[in-house]
């Protein structure tokens, strides 16, 4: 069965780094677009950063110039470095995948479990 395995996550201060790992398992034939979302307490699940196939990147504003997704194909992992953490950095964070299994057309969507990312003062 195809899932998406996290790690990483954990407690930092303020200013801090982490690095979230997030690899797919299972049957997967190939994998398009990756990405991180996260969700902060009593907020919307936001998209954090994605990278496509071919390696182009999108970020959202808040995290511009101090998080850099990137990806491994042969290891079918993404990874989120994040650097010069902020308390409003804290929310859960999950990563997405668009896989297509084995013997399968079209693409699926799938979810990680969710990693915390806790930044406090």
């Amino acid at each position: 069965q195809e899932q998406l395995v996290e790690s990483g996550g954990g407690s930092v201060q303020v200013g801090g780094s982490l690095r979230l790992s997030c690899a797919a398992t299972g049957r997967i034939f190939s994998i398009n677009r990756m990405a991180w979302y996260r969700q902060a307490p009593g907020k919307q699940r936001e998209l954090v950063a994605a990278v496509t196939s071919g390696g182009s990147t999108d970020y959202a504003d808040s995290v511009k110039g101090r998080f850099t997704i990137s990806r491994d194909n042969a290891k079918n992992t993404v990874y989120l470095q994040m650097n010069t953490l902020k308390p409003e950095d804290t929310a859960v964070y999950y990563c997405n995948a668009e896989i297509r299994r084995s013997g399968i057309i079209r693409y699926q969507d799938y979810w990680g479990q969710g990693t915390q990312v806790t930044v406090s003062s």
